[in-house]
């Protein structure tokens, strides 16, 4: 009687630990891959923000002035210290630098090298951007673009948003189902997320 009162109770067998480890194995590489993408999608959202932003700036300027700009410092926009991609007004813009040593007025607000020094060496922007035609506003129309590296590969996310009524072509096209862009609305012409 005494001896089934001090008996051990048993505890789990090596072979229900292995499974339970299998299960969890199996569980995280389908999570974690699914989720590194959500997360590589939430990072876009950074560019489709700043590019409405910066639709909106050019439009109120060209409400007072009847033109539109390369210069940001006029234009009133700036984005958010800590930004992942650059901001382009003018053709090329794909660079990194400090947030002090921005220059506003060149067309081009490179990415911020303190917290991202990663910016894309492989990227072929979403439009050409600048003001065309640019010596005949108010008959003209703008385009800026945005391109920046949410996953650290080589090959850079690049956006493209324009002012004009028609439809701008997309250039270096990947990953998405957009090929086109029209007035006010960004579009992504190398969707970094999906694209190798």
């Amino acid at each position: 009687m005494m001896n089934r009162l001090f008996r051990k109770k048993g505890g789990f067998t090596l072979i229900e630990l292995m499974i339970v480890v299998a299960i969890i194995g199996i569980l995280a590489a389908i999570a974690i891959p699914n989720f590194m993408r959500f997360q590589a999608k939430s990072k876009q959202s950074e560019a489709k923000t700043n590019l409405k932003a910066l639709y909106t700036a050019q439009k109120a300027y060209f409400g007072e002035k009847d033109a539109y700009l390369i210069d940001f410092k006029k234009l009133g926009f700036t984005p958010e210290a800590g930004n992942r991609y650059s901001y382009g007004l003018a053709t090329g813009c794909n660079e990194a630098v400090a947030v002090a040593a921005r220059t506003y007025t060149i067309g081009c607000i490179g990415q911020d090298e303190a917290r991202f020094k990663n910016k894309p060496t492989v990227a072929t922007l979403a439009v050409v951007a600048g003001v065309t035609p640019a010596n005949s506003c108010p008959s003209c129309d703008f385009n800026a673009t945005a391109t920046g590296n949410v996953d650290n590969d080589e090959e850079g996310d690049t956006w493209g948003i324009t002012s004009s009524a028609t439809t701008i072509a997309l250039d270096g096209l990947c990953g998405n189902d957009q090929d086109t862009i029209s007035g006010g609305e960004p579009g992504n012409a190398y969707n970094d997320v999906s694209c190798p």
